[in-house]
């Protein structure tokens, strides 16, 4: 890409829409930092994603990881001419003694993904409601990769001022910042948009945005707010299933068909599925098991599960359109939604709270946090996770507080796609009102293991309590079933969501 500068969603994209046919890649190598940390003393990562744009399935990442072990040498052509990256263009290499030679081609980082959302949204009811006198937006790209893509859909397609872009400069530390676009370390636009790292309102002296949204290091995640108002992303994922048939390309092929969450996300799009008699999954943690779903028809000549909807709580959210989650996918689905919602400029805004209250008067709500304590130490971690393990059977039936656990199991799934079978996807104590507590561990937020703590609790009638005051006693019950004080030395969780 242009500058080096690719996004996971536009690779998919690319490998997916950019022809003719028989230019088209069959995978793509991706270097990313992905929401860690960044930079040469930082994190860095290699993905590979295949031909149909997702991430390689478990088979093949274990057959590559097999051929690693017998690697006895590897050549590196130190001779190879520096290729200029900040031109799109191609430039052909040659061997000396012409006996191989490479085209090396330097794309248009912008182009693929652009346009393709450009075929899925309503671009100009998003204008329209963007030139509003009573509509403002930010978007922090937090000096991640995603910059590039924000201007090009909001200043150059949708004529937009630039001073709608916030850290939109890509970095290759991202700037010194943590890119993870949450309400801890998105901390200068969650106090632009009134709130505190906890989601409270705070006292501000001017005007708040009436949207606010930012992107992850390599621009696949997002966050969504409102004006002093945050959106949890399962939440976000029920809003925008429930509204879907605003959008063009769900509503030109007949309207969504189907959708499904990550295990640990919130039961709140469950609801919405049910009412709408859509397809619905749970699936583990990872985007690969919902391209599965994905491909069912086309791959793997199985039931047509799309147009589809998909997402996670980590902030993940996403469609069928690429095989990747996409960060500005769901910031301009949330756009479209706000669109068709007000249709008429003379009538008063309906806001992102507006709608999320609407849901909740709907459906009920779904009270939901995350405790991530990052950095633990990976024995201990591991040990706390072998012990809730083998205490599942001992733990269903018990009575804790005021609750009774109906289940506690290791999640496992078996893929309805293709039969494979993913074991040990995170501990859950399933409560007789529906409540969940649910513990995993998670490699992807830097050095040391990540524990995951997530507690849900639904309610039909009180939707205006504190998250904190909904979810109290539960907190208290997940931290002693767990026990993460002597197993890692902390209750105090490094971010919470």
């Amino acid at each position: 890409g242009e500058n080096g500068l690719l996004s996971p969603p536009a690779v998919s994209a690319m490998i997916r829409e950019r022809g003719p046919v028989w230019q088209k890649a069959f995978g793509a190598f991706i270097l990313t930092a992905s929401h860690n940390p960044g930079g040469p003393e930082e994190d860095f990562g290699i993905k590979y994603n295949t031909q149909n744009g997702g991430p390689a399935p478990e088979y093949l990442m274990e057959a590559t990881y097999a051929n690693t072990t017998s690697i006895k040498n590897y050549k590196i052509c130190s001779d190879f001419p520096e290729i200029d990256i900040a031109t799109p263009g191609c430039t052909s290499v040659a061997a000396e003694d012409g006996s191989s030679s490479v085209v090396v081609e330097v794309i248009p980082s912008t182009e693929s993904h652009v346009a393709l959302l450009k075929s899925i949204f309503d671009f100009g009811a998003i204008k329209s409601l963007l030139d509003r006198e009573d509509f403002s937006m930010i978007y922090d790209s937090m000096h991640g990769v995603n910059g590039p893509f924000s201007k090009a859909v909001f200043v150059d397609e949708l004529g937009q001022p630039e001073s709608v872009l916030m850290n939109h400069i890509p970095k290759d530390d991202f700037n010194g910042g943590h890119a993870d676009p949450n309400l801890t370390y998105a901390k200068e636009l969650v106090a632009i948009m009134g709130l505190d790292k906890k989601g409270d309102k705070i006292d501000v002296s001017g005007s708040v945005p009436s949207f606010g949204a930012a992107a992850d290091g390599d621009g696949d995640r997002n966050m969504i707010l409102g004006s002093q108002f945050f959106v949890t992303p399962s939440d976000s994922l029920a809003v925008l299933v429930a509204n879907a048939n605003c959008i063009p390309f769900f509503s030109t092929q007949g309207g969504l068909k189907a959708v499904a969450r990550s295990m640990p996300t919130s039961g709140a799009v469950d609801l919405v599925a049910k009412d709408l008699n859509l397809d619905f999954f749970e699936t583990p943690t990872g985007w690969k098991f919902f391209g599965n779903l994905m491909d069912s028809k086309c791959i793997f000549k199985g039931k047509d599960y799309t147009p589809f909807i998909c997402g996670e709580e980590s902030f993940g959210t996403g469609s069928d359109h690429i095989r990747e989650k996409d960060g500005i996918w769901a910031v301009l689905a949330w756009l479209n939604v706000l669109a068709a919602q007000n249709p008429d400029s003379s009538k008063a805004l309906v806001t992102v709270e507006d709608i999320v209250r609407k849901h909740w008067a709907t459906y009920g709500r779904n009270y939901y946090c995350r405790w991530d304590f990052e950095g633990m130490d990976a024995v201990g971690a591991n040990a706390m996770m072998d012990k809730m393990r083998a205490s599942t059977a001992a733990n269903t039936g018990r009575t804790v507080g005021s609750y009774t656990i109906a289940t506690a199991d290791d999640f496992k799934y078996v893929d309805p796609v293709d039969g494979s079978v993913a074991q040990k996807q995170g501990i859950r104590f399933l409560m007789s009102d529906g409540s969940r507590i649910i513990f995993r561990l998670s490699g992807t937020a830097g050095s040391g293991a990540t524990v995951r703590m997530y507690i849900e609790q639904y309610e039909t009638e009180k939707l205006d309590l504190a998250v904190a005051d909904a979810l109290k006693e539960l907190t208290t019950i997940a931290l002693s079933l767990c026990d993460i004080k002597t197993f890692c030395g902390t209750e105090t969780p490094t971010v919470i969501t």
